[in-house]
């Protein structure tokens, strides 16, 4: 029997399902989970869904979350997307379900769930919500408002079909969701504009950032920078491919201060294998795209020096 397949008998077999993700969510995050709670809304109009977790507010015109009492958990199936390990899962309360499920597409370094479905071939988690229909469809609904945060959730992950990720099926995803008549130009739109405040810090970071000896970027947010621009840690996201875009740099690092004074880092690469690396600061994630943490300042320097050292082994490899 096909994972797809168990997992639908699943979700037929609830009547309450909840549906979570990961913290500090980004589009990917959101698109897997509010639409698979909007596939099962359409397919099964009488079973109780709920998606929960923090709201960011930058996408508060893409999804909304729910508030739910933790009584709701009995008896319940419990869905976790787009999630790596069980630490990043957002709202603690996901063990308290009756059932659990895992459908995730980073490496499958922690293995939880009663069923567990990871394809780290795609190019996000929202396009395996969408592969999960397409393998359901006969008792499946696909309503354009699944549709359209699968789609914002493909096209943050795979920003904007520029990575690596993107395969020629992702493109056929796509195109099937805008066929659905979601207005694919207007979430592209919305998806590519920042506030004034972002763009005042994307300055900032192409005047401040700093270019290795073997092509490695690097750019430090401190409380202070951030202050400045009255933006938070979540807020700094989109700036994080702005080091990509010199022709020259080959993997890149957004360090961002956080309020214990550790740095968060967003690593990310053209080709390098970075996750190891980012194994090594108590994160992972893709080969190309990861995040970590440094316990503060005095490693930033020994960091810096093994991210550049990936870059130069890439060079001796060309």
């Amino acid at each position: 029997m096909a994972i797809e397949t168990d997992i639908l008998a699943q979700i037929k077999k609830y009547d309450t399902i909840i549906i979570h993700r990961h913290q500090r969510p980004d589009p990917d995050a959101y698109g897997s989970q509010v639409g698979l709670a909007e596939i099962i809304r359409a397919s099964f109009p009488k079973k109780k869904v709920y998606q929960v977790g923090e709201m960011v507010s930058r996408f508060d015109w893409l999804v909304s979350q729910d508030e739910i009492e933790d009584s709701v958990y009995n008896d319940a199936l419990v869905i976790v997307t787009d999630t790596a390990n069980r630490p990043r899962v957002d709202d603690e309360r996901y063990t308290k379900g009756k059932y659990l499920i895992k459908i995730d597409h980073h490496p499958n370094d922690d293995v939880y769930g009663d069923i567990c479905w990871v394809n780290t071939q795609a190019s996000s988690c929202s396009e395996i919500i969408y592969d999960f229909y397409a393998a359901c469809q006969a008792e499946l609904t696909l309503p354009a408002s699944a549709a359209r945060v699968l789609y914002a959730g493909i096209v943050g992950d795979t920003g904007r079909f520029m990575y690596d990720a993107t395969t020629p099926h992702t493109l056929r995803v796509a195109a099937a969701l805008v066929e659905t008549g979601i207005d694919a130009t207007k979430l592209n739109r919305k998806l590519d504009s920042i506030s004034e405040p972002l763009a005042r810090l994307s300055a900032y970071v192409l005047e401040n950032m700093v270019v290795t000896k073997h092509k490695a970027a690097y750019v430090i947010l401190t409380r202070e920078i951030m202050a400045k621009y009255n933006l938070s840690d979540g807020g700094t996201a989109p700036v994080v491919p702005l080091l990509g875009k010199l022709e020259e740099v080959v993997c890149w690092t957004v360090l961002v201060e956080q309020e214990n004074h550790s740095y968060r880092l967003r690593i990310r690469s053209k080709g390098p294998v970075i996750n190891e690396l980012a194994k090594e600061y108590h994160g992972g994630g893709h080969p190309l795209a990861s995040g970590a943490m440094l316990k503060d300042a005095s490693a930033i320097e020994t960091y810096v020096e093994k991210l550049d050292q990936i870059a130069a082994s890439a060079a001796e490899t060309e």
